[in-house]
């Protein structure tokens, strides 16, 4: 062996045994109702997060039909704080839409390189003529990405959506070949969808092609006659974050991390300053301390 292939070998095993650094955490803006982006900024800064994930859609902190002029405003806010702007959520369900390319030419301007489309629910239509259905719509959606440059991250979300179980998801990105389109994946719902094992097996499917995630707990309650669903902090819940986050740091995924705060506390800052400090502890264990 010459010196110049030991030093190569020696550099690809640093590489490949040194742990992968800590990802970006996001808080999601939904839970600041009537809160300016400021109010926003400061929260997020204060919890400790690296940024915010911002609602562009109706009744959201920007408005659609405002996009052009409420988006850059709101990124040089956020930023001036420090903060990072990696992804916006939308509602976005089709590249027609008229809003979609303004909020896709808008964010690609602001170098924000992540966003996430709304919900296509069932429609009581047979599962392979829906799934048909909205791989046509998604992979519109995936063209005008590429067009503008910008990654889309499909959300499983549990309940009355095609994408509530990780495999929906999987047959509708199998036909697009464009590395723009990817997972946006939730450990939560998928627990929710599969409590046993299907979460771990949607988690293997999502990190094979991920692009964000999202981290909320939940546990199940009976209400109302019937169980149901009960959001959560994080750490109080059913999700296996010990599981969930040694595969994130196995796939040496950076994020961004979504925090959402569903559970509708009623001290805000306090929530997300509690549910970041679980986040942190369970980061440090997966991924170490860099």
């Amino acid at each position: 062996m010459t010196r110049r292939e030991f030093v190569a070998g020696t550099a690809a095993f640093a590489l490949e045994a040194a742990p992968p650094k800590q990802p970006v955490v996001c808080v999601f803006s939904k839970p600041f109702v009537g809160v300016a982006y400021e109010g926003i900024a400061r929260a997020a800064r204060g919890a400790g997060y690296d940024g915010v994930d911002l609602t562009v859609r109706p009744k959201g902190h920007v408005l659609p039909e405002r996009v052009t002029t409420d988006l850059p405003r709101a990124a040089e806010i956020i930023r001036g704080q420090g903060l990072l702007l990696p992804m916006i959520t939308t509602e976005l369900t089709s590249a027609s839409h008229p809003s979609a390319r303004p909020i896709l030419a808008t964010a690609a301007r602001l170098k924000i390189p992540f966003f996430k489309p709304g919900y296509w629910p069932w429609q009581n239509t047979p599962v392979e003529k829906r799934v048909a259905e909205v791989a046509r719509d998604f992979a519109g959606l995936v063209a005008l990405a590429d067009e503008y440059g910008i990654d889309v991250g499909y959300h499983n979300h549990s309940g009355d959506n095609v994408g509530c179980a990780v495999w929906d998801i999987r047959e509708i990105l199998k036909g697009i070949k464009s590395p723009r389109a990817g997972y946006y994946f939730d450990p939560a719902h998928a627990t929710v969808e599969g409590g046993f094992h299907n979460f771990v097996v949607s988690q293997e499917l999502a990190l094979s092609r991920i692009k964000m995630a999202a981290l909320k707990d939940f546990f199940w309650e009976r209400r109302e006659g019937r169980w149901q669903v009960r959001w959560c902090p994080m750490g109080q819940g059913m999700v296996d974050w010990d599981r969930v986050f040694k595969a994130f740091a196995a796939a040496r995924f950076q994020g961004p991390f979504t925090v959402h705060v569903e559970y509708e506390p009623p001290d805000v800052p306090a929530a997300i300053t509690r549910d970041r400090e679980f986040i942190r502890k369970q980061l440090a264990k997966a991924y170490g301390n860099a």
